[in-house]
């Protein structure tokens, strides 16, 4: 049997807390149905007896607090919701407890955006990690010491587990579950709570939005330039020019900037584009990619693939309200 202890974090989300809660708890059912033992104690631990969640919308009792558990073999590491510096200040009492628990062999899984909470521990330094898309920027500027896999939905290194977007963690926790107790179980539970089993990206769900919390004043303009003008085709040479410095000292600030590359900025800000006029559906592929400004039909194809690991007609088919009306 595994104990598992569900923090009460501060400023948490009461829908995590409570799916984890739920989902581990009907493991527990499944296997007394079948005629074996429950493999799981779950608690919900806390610092105090009560405990604030969604920004004090809610109060949790919780079962235990943490300097009354000794020993527990799974953590679940909810998501967290607010400004992240405050927050991660107000959670600073738990970290002594995780830390001395993973040394003494428990697991940890931070659930989407919980991974800011991990990583203030120092357990993810050096490691992979996963996290919400739309918090990437701000993760990597927190934490540059931890390995951050943009596209993931799981990571699962040295007893260590994180997931992707908000109700990716549901995916982790049946990844978690088929580790314990079996496929079986694992695929039962997807079956009940309906569940997409096996999950692997989170590039289709992916909003580009550039890294802008730097100081070159001739970086941002060039990004705000190239958000704006998407249809238009530029080389490095244009722009950088445009913008008065020299291509190779450009080249190395805008990637020292924004994470990107002056080429992948510009081929990001094509496919969100591109992925507009998908969803709209108003107009041929074909169309779409020669109005974005590219001659090269199947290079684009490419681009598109490797930013959303999605076709453009597979795209088109999932997100447009017209493909939609038509099936």
């Amino acid at each position: 049997m595994k104990h598992i202890s569900i923090l009460a974090l501060n400023d948490a989300t009461m829908t995590s807390i409570d799916g984890s809660l739920q989902l581990f708890s009907r493991i527990n059912d499944f296997l007394k149905y079948s005629g074996k033992a429950a493999f799981y104690t779950i608690e919900i631990v806390g610092l105090t007896a009560h405990t604030s969640l969604n920004g004090a919308l809610y109060t949790i009792n919780v079962d235990k607090k943490i300097s009354e558990v000794k020993k527990t073999d799974l953590i679940v590491i909810p998501i967290i919701c607010g400004d992240f510096p405050k927050t991660l200040k107000s959670n600073e009492g738990f970290c002594d407890w995780v830390r001395a628990q993973y040394q003494e062999g428990a697991e940890l899984a931070s659930l989407c955006v919980g991974s800011f909470f991990l990583a203030s521990t120092g357990l993810l330094n050096g490691r992979k990690c996963a996290t919400h898309w739309a918090a990437k920027n701000e993760f990597e500027m927190m934490f540059p010491a931890v390995n951050l896999m943009e596209d993931a939905i799981i990571t699962d290194e040295n007893g260590i587990y994180t997931s992707g977007g908000t109700y990716s963690y549901l995916n982790l926790l049946l990844y978690i579950i088929e580790k314990h107790v079996g496929r079986e179980m694992s695929v039962l539970a997807s079956k009940m709570f309906e569940i997409d089993i096996g999950r692997k990206s989170q590039h289709q769900f992916l909003i580009f939005m550039g890294q802008k919390k730097h100081d070159d004043t001739a970086v941002l303009k060039a990004q705000q330039f190239l958000e704006e003008n998407p249809d238009k085709r530029f080389t490095i040479d244009e722009i950088s020019s445009k913008f008065g410095v020299g291509r190779r000292t450009f080249e190395r600030r805008f990637k020292k900037s924004t994470g990107n590359s002056l080429i992948e900025y510009m081929q990001r800000v094509k496919v969100e584009a591109i992925k507009k006029q998908l969803e709209l559906g108003t107009k041929t592929v074909n169309e779409i990619i020669f109005e974005i400004g590219y001659n090269d039909i199947n290079a684009f194809r490419r681009v598109f693939r490797k930013y959303t690991g999605m076709s453009l007609v597979d795209y088109r088919k999932k997100y447009s309200q017209a493909a939609q009306s038509q099936s």
